[in-house]
C-alpha cells in the first residue's frame, strides 16, 4: 500500500528540516477559503495535518494564524480577513482564493484578480512575503457530474492561469499545482467533489516547502 513515507511526490523524512534550515520567517498568516482552512478527506498512510498547518509545522514559526473559512469567495476573504491579517504583522502570508468563485458559471476573472491583487499588495506593503497558489483542478474529481465537468475545468484552468500571471506581475512565491503530474488523478480528490485528500495536501506541502526553500536560498545569495 502506498503511504506518505513511500510516495515519491511527498517529502522524504528529514527533507523539510534540511530545506528550511535557517529560513527567515517568524510570523505566518493564512488567508483564504476551505483550501486554506483545511477540509481534505483522510487517506490511510497519510498525515491528517492539513496543508497550511503542515507548512506552519515544518517552518516551526513561533507565531501562526490561520484565518481560512470554507465557502468564501475572493471578495469575502478580503473583506473579512485582510484587516486581521495585517494586524498580525506577518513576515510570510499565504493567500488562497477564487476557487469558490470559479465553481459558479458567473465567475468573473477580472474581479477575482482585483481582490487577490488588493490582498497581496497590502500584505507586501506591510513587509510580508506572499505565497500564491495554482490549485489542483478539482474538475477531475469523479464526484463532479459529467455535465458540469467541461465548464468547471475551463474556469479552474482560467483561474490558475490568471493567478500565475498575477503572481509573476506582483512577484509572489507562487506554487503551481495545476500542471502537477497527478493533477488529473481522480484519486487525489475528495468524495465531496470540491476538495482534495490527505495525499493532495501532502503533495501540496512538499511542493510549497521546496518552493519556499528555493526562494529564501535565492534571496540569501542575492543579499550576500
Amino acid at each position: 500500500m502506498l503511504t506518505e513515507a513511500t510516495d515519491e511526490y511527498c517529502l522524504a523524512e528529514g527533507e523539510a528540516a534540511k530545506l528550511l534550515a535557517g529560513h527567515p520567517w517568524r510570523r505566518f498568516v493564512v488567508l483564504g477559503d476551505s483550501v486554506a482552512e483545511g477540509l481534505c478527506s483522510p487517506v490511510p498512510g497519510y498525515s491528517e495535518l492539513q496543508w497550511a498547518d503542515r507548512l506552519a509545522h515544518e517552518l516551526q514559526v513561533p507565531h501562526y494564524l490561520n484565518l481560512g473559512v470554507s465557502g468564501l469567495r475572493a471578495h469575502e476573504i478580503r473583506a473579512s480577513q485582510l484587516a486581521p491579517a495585517l494586524a498580525f504583522e506577518p513576515d510570510l502570508a499565504l493567500v488562497v482564493g477564487g476557487g469558490n468563485d470559479a465553481f459558479s458559471a458567473r465567475y468573473n476573472p477580472d474581479r477575482v484578480d482585483e481582490e487577490l491583487t488588493a490582498m497581496i499588495t497590502a500584505l507586501q506593503a506591510a513587509g510580508a512575503d506572499v505565497i500564491t497558489l495554482g490549485m489542483f483542478n478539482v474538475s477531475y474529481s469523479p464526484a463532479v457530474a459529467d455535465w458540469l465537468r467541461p465548464g468547471l475545468r475551463a474556469r479552474m484552468t482560467t483561474l490558475s492561469e490568471r493567478t500565475r500571471a498575477l503572481a509573476e506581475r506582483l512577484d509572489t512565491i507562487h506554487v503551481h499545482l495545476t500542471d502537477h503530474p497527478l493533477s488529473r488523478d481522480p484519486e487525489l480528490y475528495s468524495p465531496d467533489g470540491r476538495h482534495g485528500t490527505a495525499r493532495s495536501d501532502a503533495i501540496a506541502a512538499a511542493e510549497t516547502i521546496r518552493r519556499l526553500a528555493a526562494e529564501f536560498t535565492e534571496f540569501g545569495r542575492a543579499e550576500a
